[in-house]
């Protein structure tokens, strides 16, 4: 979300989005408020601190990992004044999922955690086991189940062994699928059912997301590849009754408003290229902005929720070509 004041999110989140709430982030606040820094202020028994270079493992906490860990806690208790008149059954969470916030933080050595096959699983455990306490902590507050969203926008990069090194002149070497799944899984099965992991990238391996565990999937829908591989992931999935979470409404405001037809037409068209009746998309995709809203303006944030609702009514309507 745009902006800096928790309270004020909170408040717009439960007003336009109250069957599904979630707790806001909001990077315009700085280090500890970004999606590396959020996450690592959840880990437990690890710490990390700012370098030039970005979050760096530390023997203790380091200032910025004390005020992510301080941020949180604060967003924490807007989200529970916010949704005290509505107790929402459901609560979303967000944080880094395992391959990203490996990609993302770096050893004392300077080298990616990525690098070091022992320090990721170490920092996969962390994870899971402080994002476990993060969602009791949240049902608790508000009396509300809770989902957990796992966003990997760099798994594909993580795969594909296309990240740059430390140096800048080589690549590190890309993690095999099997292992890149397999921690997926333990740190998905470490949390509350149903667990949706988000990809805002190209070449999300939708395949491996699911076997993987999840209970959902989280996907631009303009970055679903028109493939044969691509469309075949996608009709597995949704054969098996798991949901897309499809980004149909833009991140950021355009110079016209879409309509309603223009923005829903992706998913029509995903449909009909997967083979599913349109009718079964109330059921199987659930409206979101493509990426996260963080750098639009506040009324076009809001205006974006606004149409993520309309456009999730919209589905259940006959759009027969």
């Amino acid at each position: 979300m745009p902006g800096t004041d928790a309270l004020e999110a909170a408040r717009t989140v439960a007003s336009e989005l109250p069957d599904l709430p979630h707790l806001p982030e909001l990077p315009s606040r700085g280090v500890g408020a970004d999606l590396i820094g959020r996450t690592a202020a959840l880990l437990v028994d690890l710490a990390t601190e700012v370098t030039p270079s970005g979050y760096r493992v530390t023997a203790r906490p380091g200032r910025e990992h004390r005020r992510g860990v301080d941020l949180l806690r604060i967003d924490l208790d807007a989200l529970e004044e916010a949704l005290a008149a509505i107790r929402p059954d459901w609560v979303k969470v967000q944080a880094a999922g395992p391959w990203t916030l490996a990609a993302g933080v770096e050893l004392r050595s300077g080298h990616r955690v990525l690098t070091d096959r022992g320090a990721r699983r170490e920092f996969a455990v962390s994870l899971a086991e402080g994002l476990a306490a993060h969602a009791a902590e949240v049902a608790a507050r508000t009396g509300a189940q809770v989902t957990v969203q796992l966003d990997e926008p760099a798994l594909p990069a993580v795969l594909a062994g296309s990240l740059p090194t430390a140096s800048g002149f080589g690549t590190v070497e890309a993690v095999p699928a099997p292992e890149a799944e397999q921690q997926l899984r333990e740190v998905i099965e470490a949390l509350p059912a149903p667990v949706i992991v988000h990809c805002c990238a190209a070449g999300a391996p939708v395949a491996l997301l699911r076997a993987a565990g999840a209970g959902a999937l989280s996907l631009d829908a303009r970055l679903i590849g028109a493939d044969t591989a691509s469309l075949d992931a996608v009709g597995a999935v949704w054969d098996v009754g798991v949901p897309l979470l499809l980004g149909l409404v833009p991140a950021l405001r355009a110079d016209r408003e879409p309509t309603l037809r223009e923005l829903v037409r992706p998913a029509l068209e995903l449909a009909d290229r997967v083979g599913f009746a349109r009718a079964r998309l109330a059921e199987l995709a659930v409206p979101t902005p493509t990426c996260g809203l963080a750098g639009a303006d506040q009324e076009w944030a809001r205006r974006a929720m606004v149409l993520c609702r309309d456009l999730g009514k919209a589905l259940a309507e006959d759009w027969a070509p």
